[in-house]
């Protein structure tokens, strides 16, 4: 077995891990109602009238977990439980994806990098699987097809790692906010830093992965063409 692949198998069972930590941290705080008795809509929209953004529509998504700012309408979608209830969970969601929309307004760099990427992320996603898979079974004849497939995967472990630092920083706008507006007590706001932070170890996984899968495929292309 490669030191390669036994590293996505780490890092895979380290994600597992992490993922099972959000969801208790999550269900954690849900039960910590907030004194203010705002909702997670309630929350966003003034996050957003606070930063000075009237054209960003707070709505609710399906599902959970699902949470997210879509810069193309500007919209804050917030998922059903975070939307409606008023608990410390909802409020460090709804402000973490507010986050993103003061980071659009403000024109954040790495905001824009990404989403200068994600066409790039979109047209790769499609055909890297494939060239990787069929450029190992035929890596000693065409080594061109694996290295394109690689070349293709790099484009999503790029977007992965850009992804980093536009998540951090809009979990620590988040909390800036909910700190200098008062809007939860000091127990809440520890409660809010720890959901945020567990939640942002989901993308350190996800590039943590990628990079150990790139460097997999490379380990291949360089032991066999």
């Amino acid at each position: 077995m490669s030191g390669s692949f036994l590293l996505i198998i780490v890092i895979g069972l380290f994600g597992m891990f992490v993922q099972s930590r959000l969801k208790s941290k999550f269900k954690k705080y849900s039960k910590l109602h907030l004194q203010n008795g705002l909702s997670g809509k309630e929350i966003a929209e003034k996050m957003l009238a606070d930063n000075n953004i009237y054209d960003v529509k707070v709505i609710s998504t399906p599902g959970s977990l699902t949470d997210h700012y879509n810069p193309q309408n500007k919209t804050v979608n917030l998922s059903e439980p975070v939307y409606s209830e008023r608990n410390a969970a909802a409020a460090a969601v709804a402000s973490h994806e507010c986050g993103h929309a003061v980071q659009h307004a403000q024109s954040y760099a790495w905001l824009q990098l990404r989403s200068r990427l994600v066409p790039a992320v979109g047209i790769s996603s499609k055909f890297a699987s494939i060239l990787l898979i069929v450029g190992i079974f035929t890596v000693e004849a065409f080594p061109q097809l694996l290295l394109l497939g690689i070349v293709l995967f790099a484009a999503t472990v790029v977007f992965t790692i850009v992804t980093l630092p536009v998540e951090y920083d809009a979990s620590n706008r988040a909390l800036a906010w909910l700190d200098e507006k008062n809007m939860v007590t000091a127990t809440e706001h520890d409660a809010a830093k720890d959901a945020l932070k567990w939640a942002a170890r989901t993308y350190v996984v996800a590039a943590l992965s990628s990079i150990a899968t790139l460097l997999y495929y490379v380990n291949i292309y360089s032991s066999r063409s």
